[in-house]
């Protein structure tokens, strides 16, 4: 079964075709990160246009790569959500369209679902069950994963996530967006020792994070500053953020394997292609001989790979979830326990 993965959540379009029998077939992506650096984030209007004007050649680049034709897609799968409703809705269109043209059965994924199978896609994947710490954007959570749709919420964010506090604090230092790839290279550069900023929840007693704490006291930092600040102090600055920001999902992660009795840690989410974390998770790790397993780089943002992916597994449990209904919705805000199983 080759399934045609469409990601459009927020700033990324992606497209995929993968096949239950050879793997992934074919991927291309575009990234507004460009066009939206100007503002220093994203802006949605402009997100979606860019879509629109992406998803078809996006999907001729993908049929070419593959050497397929359209008519040889037995399925398609679409981020239905959460993400930001007009970028969702061009997504959703595209797909339902197409779906209705080749009389294709559709689907649609949870956008978080994607991020906790694609380390399913490497070449050593997981085995179930396992841990999951999610880091995308504006979400932070650990799951249980038993199986394809099978999540149990350990613990989640209160507040700022991870992504949302490394993009708040970069930009408090004058980085420029996208903010966490910015603050994590000017903290290698930072001095361990100058700044130690607060470890919000540490000893909470519950596996759930709260970075909002982080952020204001790297505001009042940086207010603490009557001149402008040297780019060493920057540097500072960063890694005390850097540093504190790590050492607590480190430590709940620890916390959750020893809770769960489970060996296997998956990380998933664009925070999780930072090199201070997975070195600091690799060497967590190894003292107390569990496994932890990441997505490619290229799967760890937002991709249409791990919609085909999703979309191919939830079909391979349940074919009864694809449905010849081409009207759609989207939902901007879905909790991933609302998923069928």
């Amino acid at each position: 079964m080759i399934v045609l993965g469409i990601e459009s959540s927020c700033d990324e379009t992606g497209l995929a075709l993968y096949d239950t029998e050879h793997g992934l077939l074919a991927h291309a992506l575009h990234s507004q990160i460009a066009m939206h650096q100007e503002y220093g984030g994203v802006v949605p209007e402009l997100a979606s246009r860019d879509h629109i004007r992406r998803a078809l050649p996006l999907l001729r680049e993908v049929l070419a790569q593959a050497k397929l034709d359209k008519h040889q897609i037995d399925a398609v799968a679409y981020t239905q959500g959460p993400g930001l409703a007009g970028a969702l809705l061009v997504g959703a269109s595209v797909a339902c369209g197409l779906a209705m043209a080749l009389d294709k059965p559709i689907l649609g994924i949870h956008h978080l679902e994607g991020h906790l199978l694609s380390p399913l896609l490497a070449s050593k994947p997981p085995q179930f069950p396992f841990i999951s710490l999610l880091v995308s954007g504006g979400h932070t959570q650990l799951m249980r994963v038993d199986g394809v749709g099978r999540y149990q919420l350990l613990g989640e964010t209160l507040d700022d996530a991870a992504g949302e506090a490394f993009d708040k604090s970069a930009k408090l230092l004058g980085l420029s967006y996208p903010g966490g790839p910015a603050i994590s290279r000017m903290a290698e550069f930072g001095d361990p020792l100058a700044y130690k900023l607060p470890r919000p929840m540490l000893h909470s007693k519950d596996l759930n994070f709260s970075f909002s704490g982080l952020k204001t006291a790297v505001l009042t930092v940086v207010k603490n500053h009557t001149a402008n600040i040297c780019e060493q102090d920057k540097a500072n600055i960063a890694r005390g953020f850097v540093d504190a920001l790590i050492d607590v999902l480190v430590a709940k992660s620890m916390t959750a394997l020893k809770g769960s009795g489970l060996k296997r840690l998956v990380v998933a989410g664009g925070v999780g292609a930072n090199t201070q974390l997975r070195a600091a998770l690799d060497t967590a790790a190894a003292k107390r001989r569990y496994q932890v397993f990441y997505p490619e780089l290229e799967f760890c943002t937002d991709n249409g790979a791990m919609i085909a992916f999703a979309g191919a597994m939830r079909l391979k449990e349940n074919p009864a979830l694809a449905t010849r209904d081409y009207g759609f919705n989207v939902k901007p805000r879905w909790p991933l326990h609302e998923l069928p199983r």
